[in-house]
């Protein structure tokens, strides 16, 4: 086994594949078909996976209409891409903001009374009409203009100065099929929409496409699906896994039983134990729940999950390699903690999370490669 050349990193190595992303774009477009649009969130840093990298990848395979969850991330993203493009901005304006997504060519997404106010107290001054879009709540109970506060504006001059782009809503339940709320939510979707005028709808961000044309509409909101996390759970994944995160061996030895191993002693050897340490820990984002519960491949052995021992410590975690039997493991091998053998969603699982914290807890520490095996 040779001991990897030093390639700029030393804790961890986060490799993204963008070719993966782009496919998993281009797969979802497909899915639903020319008449419903295919944009992309690409909120907090794109998932965690690099809002510089990752969005010209997603205009390039045709994305035009983009969602962000902040101002500045909306800032962020224009710098990046062509102003043939839209950027939602989906938690909307913030008091006294409003002039600056004029600025930058930036599309609110109107939640409240007091958002829809202020976009239309711009308009005023601009004496011109804005465009925006109106989120409804649907039964989340979380952003969006309630029924009540729909019908209101939908009277008199309720919505002068606006010009409605989207009309949109978001499914509490869109990963459970069968959840009833998944149905009643678009039923109250198809009912508030109906009393504002035409425009364009979107009720579907990942696991929402996949509960059925009835709830695509005009516009799907991928965002998950794209990074490769499941939107199907309990299902095989339909989409391309995108990322490989590798942690580097510091340094092995041997302990006998009974010796105990990290923090707390929450490990004790049951008997003769070879032990590897690994160059990556919370302090990288790596889920300190995976103490005592995860696993790493190394991807000479991938028919081997070797058993992450007790404590994950900031910088450094253990791992049981005694199974590996005797095979020598030099300081600078790389393990998988995530890869092709140990998914990110099954990772979450057993972390007692969901891909999405996974993803986005990714640490600023990771040397990242992104990678487009297109373009060699």
């Amino acid at each position: 086994m040779s001991v990897l050349s030093h390639d700029g990193w030393e804790g961890g190595h986060l490799l993204i594949d963008l070719a993966a992303i782009a496919a998993n774009y281009t797969q979802l477009q497909t899915l639903v078909g020319p008449r419903t649009e295919t944009g992309a969130a690409v909120k907090a840093n794109a998932y965690g996976l690099g809002l510089s990298e990752v969005a010209p990848v997603l205009y390039e395979a045709g994305c035009r209409t983009f969602f962000v969850a902040h101002l500045a991330e909306g800032v962020a993203l224009r710098s990046l891409i062509s102003r043939d493009s839209r950027i939602f901005v989906l938690h909307g304006p913030p008091p006294g903001t409003a002039p600056a997504f004029l600025a930058h060519n930036l599309l609110p997404v109107l939640n409240s009374l007091p958002q829809v106010q202020e976009w239309q107290a711009l308009a005023r001054d601009q004496n011109t009409t804005l465009p925006a879009a109106l989120q409804v709540d649907s039964g989340m109970s979380r952003f969006g203009l309630s029924e009540d506060e729909v019908t209101g504006l939908s009277k008199g001059s309720g919505l002068e100065g606006l010009k409605i782009v989207l009309v949109m809503s978001h499914l509490a339940c869109a990963d459970t099929p069968e959840h009833p709320l998944n149905r009643q939510q678009r039923d109250s979707f198809e009912r508030t929409r109906k009393r504002l005028p035409a425009a364009p709808a979107s009720l579907s961000a990942s696991s929402g496409i996949f509960l059925g044309p009835e709830w695509r509409f005009d516009l799907i909101r991928p965002g998950a699906a794209l990074y490769g996390i499941n939107p199907t759970p309990g299902r095989p994944n339909p989409m391309q896994a995108t990322i490989r995160l590798q942690a580097r061996v510091i340094q092995t030895r041997h302990i006998p039983a009974g010796a105990c191993a990290g923090y707390g002693a929450a490990f004790v050897a049951p008997s003769p134990t070879d032990i590897a340490l690994l160059g990556i820990g919370y302090g990288d984002g790596f889920p300190r729940r995976l103490g005592e519960r995860g696993v790493v491949v190394l991807p000479e052995r991938p028919d081997i999950k070797l058993p992450i021992i007790g404590r994950i410590s900031m910088d450094s975690l253990a791992v049981d390699i005694t199974a590996l039997a005797g095979l020598p493991l030099a300081p600078g091998v790389a393990f998988d903690l995530i890869g092709p053998h140990n998914p990110l969603d099954e990772t979450a699982f057993l972390a007692d999370t969901i891909g999405y914290e996974l993803l986005t807890d990714l640490g600023s520490r990771y040397h990242r490669t992104h990678h487009d095996p297109r373009k060699g």
